[in-house]
């Protein structure tokens, strides 16, 4: 017996037999139910810790299968917590889903895990992550709160919004842990309130109700970015943002339900307000104007009403109800009357709500009235609550309708409906008095129904009525005194004591009868028959003493040793009350004036009457009683708080030298240029602008990677002229020098508005001002050789403005072939946020051959340049817009990647301002172009966009803009496109590999036809996923390749082994370098 009751605490025979079904005879495994060696689930612990992965796969599925059926499978914990470390995915999976069941249970054994569950936290897989953060969180252990709360940070920050997510969810089961972590559960909370991720929101807003509902601080930054968000956010996030955001309201606006006020927009004000009428009423009331963030929050979640999950629709119903003008509150009708077609659950807790709002505004559901007409196939609470709906409902236009739909009702053979009916009628018949006398004749009729419930109830119910016009109704009376005898339902026999007692003055005859019949039965009776009963004979006592006196004595004497005390004390009171006596003294006196006295006739209210001090949609609300956790909606605030307090500052970077972008200069600078005096030398400007195209040709075949011999003595004989220009002019007078720097500016000027196609150029207006400004800045550079590239352009800028006269000496001493020495490699060039990509090319095409190794720019060379498709010209209205990685350094700043983006007009009208419009607040930091004033059709314009991704693949979206419309679009980076090519040598390569081994080092094999393939060819391949410089190796089959993240400058490091036919990356963000690997394999299958 004892072995069996073991046997039934472990979980029940079922999964035994499961679990044996595979490797026994059924007739083996029925024999050994009752054997006393029997071990249950023997098979499933063998195939658990055998080496085969796929009979560990099975058996893990089997465990989860029997955890889904409700078994107990806590006895293979053991078994299970081994398998944590495999490398299988799925595997892998499947005992996390099985942790996250039982660490609570087993806490002693998950605890000898938790170093295995830390390393999971950095998995490059973020469904390994997630789960192991889960499983962390669920051992309840206070000794491992520190490690908890270390890992939610992390998670905090992962780049996967699941993880984030994840996060939220363990910060609540840490504050239930441990509650005096709050502070820094409340900093995590915080920031993660400022994710811009759908997934994320909800989450933490869970987290924020149950750890710091209170700190509403924490809203008012992220207010706006919640509302814009809510449509996207998950169902069941959904009702969470909207519940918080409801309690937010009632304490940040000010009431839309002032009495006589119109709800005025914010821009109406000023509009329509005057000095004079302020003047005429000055002590009149001002119209009600609502906040745009009240405003916000009701046209944000108005679409939500169309939402198929019934709980948001009842949230923003809720958030109507509570927030919304009255005029407006109309708009959730039609929702909640299409849930009455969910299942009865459903139904029970909206007819709950639009029975309490029925009573407020009738006006609401009136128009749906025959929505809750009752169906024979609803449940009895269902059917009562369409009831109490129909009864809030009625007026004197639809009372005719309504009670020819109750007469069915009464007839109905569910009892409990039938008596809420009667009840309804009564109800209807006090609130309309037209229809009294109506309902009254209706439930006379009912009292010669065959149902002994309904007669009962309607006594009941006539007994209320009679109160309301005694004197017209003594026959009514005097019928129900007849039915004493054929009426057993104690509370009819009850009101049918109480009705004689009441009026026994108008039924003198009946009264003493009916007194009489209930003396024979008063030991039978019930208490409450009793009671009354009393009270009858008290009162014929005092208007009927000679015919009732000696039946008042019995029933008293009765009474007396009743064995209800109740009844025993009423009816000692009742005796001093109206029997004189020496210890009553003149108690007596009084007895008709107690006894007798007039009573106010009933008010019949529904059970919904007071239910609205609750919130809607709440547990409290349904069970009409303050639930634990629920929390109050506060009154609506006299004068709202400061609304400043929810704007979030856009912090914008420092556009001193912004290109402008398809901009055309005014055609005043040209006419202020070219002056009488100077026509004679036009002829020179021209040639400079020559000299200038020449090198825009140049820049642009070194930017596509071209290297032939050709170009190269171009190049060169383009830098020698000049160089000789440079150097010729300095025997000219200073004027000749000023008025040719003249010329060369409108000339350069004039061209690059005209080239379109040419974005880069047009972009820098402000930079190509001048040569001799900017060979003057180059050559105090290079004599000092300790300034940065972006000082020197600032210089040049500072010298451009002032213009002063002793910096025409230095320009005299200038060659352009000294720019060589100002190539450095590219971890520095990102910083020059002030060069353009035209310009570095120029820089890089007059690099000579005499240039040492250790200055080399690792610039990597491979085919045409991948485009991506940004918007379409059908979508777009005739814009079309099409976005590459030039893979230069950002004009915006060193921590964005540049992006080109082609605008092209397809459309036969010209397209005026375009232009750029972030989102706010802004996903991502997002530096713009100037806003083109105009693109011509089937024209092209180029330009340069920054982003600061924050070395994460996540979209950066934004609105393209016209002067009419806007178009939502998005850049995806590949993760390679991330990266800054970095110039290492072999030993510092070699150097900082070692430092990032473990968890900082990611590898994978590849093909060896892949192996096989020439260096040139993988090399290739690896440059077009990666913008990474190629570091030089002395051993053969060995390829390195060196970069730094864009944001972070964190080290990556690429490592192509042929010979083993072994890929791996090294970098502190596995994650970041998980991705690259992916796709540099992906890259190399193809080569």
């Amino acid at each position: 017996m004892s072995t069996t009751a073991l046997y039934n605490d472990q979980g029940g025979a079922e999964p035994a037999v499961e679990a044996s079904q595979e490797s026994a005879p059924a007739a083996g495994a029925a024999f050994g139910l009752f054997s006393a060696d029997f071990k249950k689930n023997e098979d499933l612990k063998e195939m658990l810790e055998s080496n085969k992965e796929s009979l560990k796969l099975e058996a893990m599925k089997r465990v989860v299968g029997l955890i889904a059926k409700g078994k107990n499978a806590s006895e293979l914990f053991p078994a299970i917590v081994k398998n944590v470390a495999s490398k299988n995915i799925e595997l892998k999976k499947l005992v996390y889903v099985y942790l996250v069941r039982y660490a609570e249970e087993q806490q002693d054994l998950a605890l000898l895990s938790i170093s295995t569950f830390q390393r999971a936290l950095k998995d490059p897989n973020q469904l390994i992550r997630a789960s192991a953060l889960r499983v962390l969180s669920s051992i309840r252990v206070t000794i491992i709160v520190p490690i908890m709360m270390l890992a939610i940070k992390e998670a905090a920050a992962d780049l996967s919004p699941y993880v984030r997510k994840t996060a939220a969810h363990a910060i609540q089961k840490l504050y239930s842990l441990d509650p005096e972590q709050k502070e820094q559960l409340i900093e995590v909370i915080e920031k993660l309130l400022k994710d811009k991720s759908t997934l994320v929101a909800g989450s933490v807003v869970m987290a924020f109700e149950e750890v710091c509902p209170d700190r509403i601080d924490l809203i008012h930054k992220n207010y706006r970015k919640l509302c814009n968000l809510l449509v996207d956010v998950e169902e069941w996030g959904q009702v969470v943002i909207i519940s918080m955001l409801t309690r937010y309201a009632r304490t940040q606006f000010t009431s839309p339900w002032k009495e006589g006020a119109a709800v005025e927009e914010d821009y109406n004000k000023a509009f329509y307000d005057s000095d004079s009428e302020e003047k005429k009423d000055p002590e009149g009331a001002k119209p009600y104007t609502m906040d745009p963030d009240h405003r916000l929050l009701l046209r944000n979640t108005k679409p939500l009403l169309q939402s198929r999950n019934t709980a948001v629709v009842m949230a923003v119903a809720q958030l109507y109800w509570h927030l919304a003008p009255k005029q407006e509150v109309n708009v959730v009708t039609k929702s909640l009357v299409r849930l009455l077609r969910s299942h009865r659950e459903v139904q029970y807790v909206v007819l709950q709500n639009i029975a309490t709002m029925s009573i407020q505004r009738k006006g609401m559901f009136e128009p749906f009235m025959k929505s809750f007409y009752v169906r024979s196939t609803d449940t009895t609470h269902i059917k009562t609550l369409k009831l109490e709906i129909l009864t809030n409902l009625a007026n004197e236009a639809n009372i005719s309708t309504i009670l020819r739909e109750f007469q069915t009702y009464v007839k109905s053979q569910d009892k409990a409906f039938a008596a809420a009916t009667i009840q309804a009628i009564g109800r209807c018949a006090t609130n309309i008095g037209e229809v009294t006398d109506t309902c009254l004749n209706g439930l006379v009729l009912l009292l010669s129904n065959r149902d002994e419930g309904v007669v009962a109830e309607s006594v009941v119910v006539i007994r209320k009525l009679l109160l309301t016009q005694p004197t017209q109704h003594s026959e009514i009376i005097k019928h129900m005194a007849t039915l004493f005898d054929k009426i057993t339902v104690p509370m009819a026999r009850a009101s049918i004591l109480w009705l004689m007692g009441e009026y026994c003055e108008r039924v003198p005859k009946i009264a003493p009868d009916v007194l009489r019949k209930v003396a024979k039965t008063f030991t039978a009776e019930e208490d409450i028959v009793k009671l009354q009963a009393v009270n009858l004979a008290a009162k014929l006592y005092l208007t009927n003493s000679k015919q009732t006196t000696l039946l008042t004595q019995y029933i008293l004497n009765l009474g007396k040793y009743d064995q209800n005390y109740d009844i025993r004390d009423r009816t000692r009171f009742i005796r001093q009350l109206i029997v004189p006596s020496d210890k009553s003294g003149n108690l007596n006196k009084y007895a008709r004036r107690i006894l007798l006295a007039s009573k106010p006739a009933p008010v019949l209210q529904s059970a919904f009457k007071d239910r609205d001090r609750f919130q809607l949609g709440t547990l409290s609300h349904s069970l009409n009683s303050k639930a634990a956790g629920y929390q109050e909606l506060s009154d609506w605030p006299a004068v709202a708080p400061d609304q400043s307090v929810r704007n979030v500052e856009v912090i914008e970077p420092v556009n001193e030298w912004a290109p402008l972008v398809g901009k055309a200069k005014p055609p005043e600078s040209d006419e202020k240029f070219y002056s009488d005096e100077d026509r004679d030398k036009k002829d020179d400007s021209s040639d400079s602008s020559d000299d200038d195209d020449d090198d825009s040709s140049s820049s642009s075949n070194e930017e596509s990677g071209s290297s032939s011999d050709e170009e190269s003595d171009k190049r060169s004989t383009d830098s020698g002229k000049s160089s000789g220009e440079s150097e010729s002019s300095s025997g000219e007078s200073e004027s000749e020098r000023k008025k040719k720097t003249k010329k060369a500016q409108a000339g350069k000027r004039k061209q690059s508005t005209a080239d379109s196609s040419d974005s880069d150029k047009s972009d820098d207006d402000p930079m190509t001002e001048g040569s001799g400004s900017s060979s003057e800045s180059y050559s105090s550079e290079t004599d000092s050789n300790s300034e940065s590239v972006p000082a020197a352009v600032q210089q040049r800028k500072n010298d451009v403005k002032s213009k002063p006269k002793g910096g025409d000496g230095a320009k005299k001493e200038v060659s352009l072939l000294d720019l060589d020495d100002f190539l450095v490699p590219p971890t520095n060039t990102t910083k020059s946020s002030a060069l353009s990509p035209s310009l570095l090319s120029d820089l890089e095409g007059l690099s000579l051959s005499g240039v040492s190794a250790t200055t080399q720019v690792t610039i990597p060379t491979f085919g045409p340049v991948k485009c991506y498709e940004l918007l379409h010209h059908m979508s777009g209205k005739g814009l079309s817009a099409k976005y590459h990685f030039p893979r230069q350094p950002c004009l915006y700043g060193p921590g964005m990647v540049a992006v080109q983006v082609t605008l092209s007009n397809c459309c036969e009208r010209p397209l005026e301002e375009i232009h750029v419009r972030q989102s706010s607040p802004a996903a991502l930091k997002i530096h713009s172009f100037n806003p083109i004033e105009r693109l011509d059709p089937e024209a092209s314009v180029t330009v340069s966009l920054g982003v600061d991704f924050n070395d994460s693949t996540q979209a950066a979206n934004f609105q393209l803009c016209t002067k009419e419309d806007g178009f939502g679009v998005s850049i995806q980076p590949a993760v390679g496109e991330l990266l800054t090519p970095c110039a290492l040598s072999e030993t510092e390569f070699c150097t900082q590999q070692s430092k990032l081994r473990g968890m900082n080092e990611t590898s994978a094999t590849i093909s060896t036809a892949t192996a096989d393939s020439s260096s040139q060819a993988v090399a290739e391949r690896v440059l077009s996923v990666a913008n990474v410089g190629s570091v030089a190796s002395s051993e053969t089959g060995l390829l390195r390749f060196a970069g730094r993240t864009v944001s972070s400058q964190v080290l990556v490091l690429i490592l192509v082994d042929a010979g083993a036919a072994l890929l791996t990356v090294h970098s502190e963000k596995s994650v970041m370098a998980s991705m690259l690997l992916r796709d540099l394999k992906r890259a190399l299958v193809q080569a």
